[in-house]
């Protein structure tokens, strides 16, 4: 067993710290590094089992242009020859970049410098333009910079949190986990501001359920409340901020309480309790991610929750401030380097002495003028024939750009693309001419920067396997290709730190916030040493904004006409994640931990709606927009508003026959940030009639494909589960089955089949399909996967003695399932939910089941009562 190394999580813009020990070739163990200021020392669920996602499988290890596996000489030479080709007949604007949050800044870094100073485009965009660019928008209006006024520090200070379009329990779980603590420690307050009522709402004080698209007349309304009540700070207001003309006028008119109830579709009582709450509570942090920015009106929305800040002063003081969370482990390194369409570097924009300042700092010999496409806008380029050549870096816009299919069709039509990334097999590396191997997780060295601006190192663990590279590697060598071979002659990612920081500071006299200069000599030991340290400190602590004058401004927003149902689309889905799975599961879904929580994609539905369109829970659904249609497991959720559905975002081509969420939502974008509104696509819902339903489980990490409407992958230990549903004969089903002994059991009454196949005394595989019986569970026979011999017996899908059923996954860390926890509560008389922690371990390390658990017992108990009248 190796030393930890301090490393940082993979995940989400929480950036835990984590201390890994590498125990093997391909193994690791992982722990919460107690040292790091994110998390001291706690995980999620997702970064508790990083160990499982290290391993080998699906890994793309060698270049490949098209089909054929090449060296990287010819590869790296066909790239640079492609591009400047293609640059030289129609400009640098044919070309583009579409990079990721998964890289480090470093790559990030020399990506940006390629494409805008070289190049001389600014047609590189990330997908953290799906998830953050609203809220980038929103502070540079607000504050003149891309600066998130918080830390997570705050979170303990303050009195009130209020959660506005933010499931954090399962998105943030140790952000959750901090504001449980000032809860528990203080006596905080939490509101949550969602449609939906999801776990984050457990044991919170208030949860306002408004009709999406009404946040900004919640939150004028907010401001109107306050500016009435005599609660704005006028000190602050007459020093430190700008208000437009008619600015008042505006709030003070059409924002009164009933106004803004009818509007967001709440109890006028209810909003009044917030409106009191927030009012007579100083130290109040408000937190906002995808609900807020994933909307065509997100930066609106932004601004609407930072006016409210600071018309009351509750900004740059411990315990109050607006907070952005980011989706991305680095979506804030890739905003700090410009790794924007709509920045250029180092959070300057292109005002021509920026555009100056930048290109005699690189002594670039292109320097682009003016920003370039946003993602949305670049792949629609893409399919008008505008974008030739694109290089696709560590995501997968075939899944996670809205209106997919179209992306789909754009990237086939692109003369030339490129795709650098870990797996081999993606719905987008489908498309690409060259796929070249970059390190993943475990094997990068570099920096993030998590949402509170606080930068650590992320550390390789494992050796490169294969001919990997990492990805500024990759870059630099593609640009030496094209002639600027001394402007990229980086050897460490050391070097590139070192200029991104200089370059921060270069001429930055107090203009800026982000300033790195006492990292712009750091030494390579120093660097490789490096602790995590939050630049910009308390931000806006002096009353001062980086703006000419200093001050901050007041952005008047207005509420937007919320579209009425359609006739043929008469419901709004929502989209967004499960607590377990991460973007397009190229990670998690490696882990068999993580795959049982939510096995298939769930279209999530209020009952009422369901019976109003004869659906049954467990049935099959196909949710429709204009944009396309796919396919889900039908779930009951009371937490759904009426008209409203939920679907997540994470299944594939290559993990399911549906579940394919990114078909869905329309392309339209918000006018000033670019990012797409996923959050109320017209929809409707039919249900999909199957003559039979079962399962395969398989021995093996191979992934197969089968004939049949509905197959959805789950990663098991050693194997995998999958499960089917269809019309026609499903013997067809039989030919994925391996080679070996074969046993079978057909009950012809309930057109069930149950078919077994045994090589050398093991498991190899099974299937289970029936047209009106009930299926067993799969729990034992995913454990036969493992066992050293199984005999016909298998068949009987239960071990001798009783075996009971253990229920769906709620605590992934322990494998606990709803039957035990139910049983244990009724058999112990367990109270609350450390009871249940004492008794089963549930919800005892990462939390993120806690909400859950929450829900289960208070459940119980209301059964209880029932069952005492």
């Amino acid at each position: 067993m190796g030393q930890p190394i301090r490393t940082t999580c993979a995940y989400c813009g929480v950036g835990c710290g984590i201390s890994a020990t590498p125990t093997g070739p391909r193994s690791v163990q992982i722990k919460g590094d107690e040292a790091h200021p994110a998390n001291a020392g706690r995980l999620c669920s997702k970064g508790t089992h990083l160990g499982e996602t290290v391993s080998l499988q699906g890994r793309l290890l060698h270049p490949m242009i098209g089909q054929r596996r090449a060296s990287w000489d010819k590869a790296l030479d066909l790239v640079a020859k492609r591009f400047r080709e293609t640059i030289d007949r129609h400009g640098p604007d044919s070309v583009a970049f579409y990079v990721s949050g998964q890289l480090l800044t470093e790559d990030y870094y020399v990506a940006n410098k390629l494409m805008k100073g070289f190049i001389g485009s600014a047609n590189i965009d990330t997908n953290s333009r799906l998830c953050m660019s609203s809220a980038v928008a929103g502070h540079t209006r607000a504050f003149g910079e891309d600066v998130v006024p918080a830390s997570y520090g705050d979170l303990a200070e303050a009195d009130l949190i209020v959660l506005v379009g933010s499931n954090t329990a399962w998105c943030h779980p140790i952000v959750y986990q901090r504001i449980q603590a000032a809860r528990a420690a203080r006596g905080t307050k939490l509101v949550v501001i969602d449609p939906r009522r999801t776990e984050t709402c457990e044991g919170a004080d208030l949860h306002l359920p408004v009709k999406p698209g009404t946040d900004v007349a919640l939150m004028n309304g907010l401001l109107a409340w306050v500016d009435q009540a005599g609660v704005t700070d006028p000190a602050f207001l007459a020093g430190h901020v700008n208000a437009p003309e008619g600015f008042w006028e505006h709030i003070r008119t059409g924002h009164d309480l009933w106004t803004v109830a009818k509007t967001c579709d709440i109890a006028p009582a209810l909003l009044q309790q917030f409106f009191e709450l927030f009012a007579a509570t100083p130290r109040t942090v408000t937190l906002f991610s995808q609900g807020i920015n994933q909307s065509i009106r997100g930066t609106d929305q932004v601004n609407a929750i930072i006016n409210v800040h600071l018309a009351t002063g509750r900004i740059g003081k411990p315990g109050a401030a607006p907070f952005s969370i980011t989706g991305q482990p680095n979506a804030m390194g890739g905003r700090e380097v410009g790794g924007l369409a709509s920045t250029l570097a180092a959070h300057m924009d292109f005002a021509p002495e920026n555009v100056e300042r930048v290109g005699r700092f690189w002594a670039a010999p292109a320097m682009a003028a003016k920003p370039g496409l946003k993602a949305v806008d670049l792949f629609r380029a893409m399919g008008e024939g505008r974008i030739k050549a694109l290089w696709v870096m560590a995501t997968n816009p075939a899944v996670s750009l809205p209106d997919a299919g179209r992306v789909r069709d754009a990237m086939e039509a692109c003369p030339f693309v490129v795709v650098s990334d870990v797996i081999a097999d993606t719905d987008s590396a489908a498309y690409a001419h060259v796929r070249l191997p970059a390190a993943a997780w475990g094997e990068k060295d570099g920096t993030v920067t998590n949402s509170d601006r606080t930068v650590s190192r992320q550390r390789a663990l494992l050796p490169l396997p294969g001919e990997t590279r990492p990805d500024w590697w990759i870059i630099k060598e593609v640009a030496r290709r094209m002639g600027w071979r001394n402007a990229f002659a980086y050897d460490r990612p050391a070097e590139i730190w070192r200029e991104h920081a200089r370059l921060t500071a270069y001429q930055n006299d107090g203009a800026r916030v982000l300033n790195l200069r006492s990292h712009a000599t750091i030494g390579n030991d120093a660097y490789e040493a490096m602790e995590p340290f939050r630049w910009g400190g308390a931000a806006f602590a002096d009353g001062l904004f980086p703006t000419a004058d200093g001050k901050a401004r007041l952005v008047p927003v207005r509420q937007m006409e919320v579209q009425a149902p359609l006739k043929d689309w008469p419901m709004t889905l929502n989209t967004g994640r499960y607590r377990d799975q991460w973007h397009t599961m190229t990670r998690t879904g490696l882990s068999p931990k993580l795959a049982r929580h939510r096995e298939e994609p769930l279209v999530e539905i209020h009952p009422r709606d369901a019976r109003a369109l004869e659906l049954e829970e467990g049935d099959l659904a196909r949710v429709s927009t204009p944009q396309g249609d796919s396919l889900f497991r039908v779930m009951f959720n009371e937490g759904q508003r009426p008209g409203e559905i939920f679907t997540p975002i994470h299944w594939t081509d290559q993990t399911s026959t549906g579940g394919r969420t990114g078909l869905l939502p329309r392309p339209l974008t918000d006018p000033h940030s670019g990012q797409p509104g996923f959050k109320s696509t017209p929809a409707r819902v039919e249900r999909q009639a199957v003559e039979w339903k079962g399962f395969l489980i398989l021995r093996g990490t191979d992934p197969v494909r089968l004939p049949c409407l509905w197959a959805t992958r789950v990663t098991v230990p050693s194997g995998a589960l999958y499960e089917v549903a269809g019309n026609g004969d499903p013997s067809r089903l039989e030919a994925c089955l391996p080679k070996g002994d074969r046993v079978e059991a057909i009950d012809v009454t309930r057109g069930t089949r149950r078919v077994a196949i045994i090589s050398d005394g093991q498991l190899a595989g099974v299937l289970f399909v029936t047209r009106s019986g009930i299926l067993p569970s799969r729990d034992w026979l995913i454990d036969q996967l493992q066992a050293p011999a199984v005999g016909a017996s298998v068949l009987a899908a239960r071990g001798p003695g009783n075996q009971p059923d253990k229920g769906a996954t709620i605590c992934v860390c322990f494998d606990i399932g709803l039957n035990q926890i139910v049983a244990a509560i009724r058999e112990q008389q367990l109270v609350d939910v450390p009871a249940i922690g004492k008794a089963l371990g549930a919800g005892t390390n990462c939390g993120s089941c806690r909400p859950a658990l929450a829900s289960i017992l208070a459940q119980s108990k209301q059964e209880t009562l029932h069952a005492a009248e």
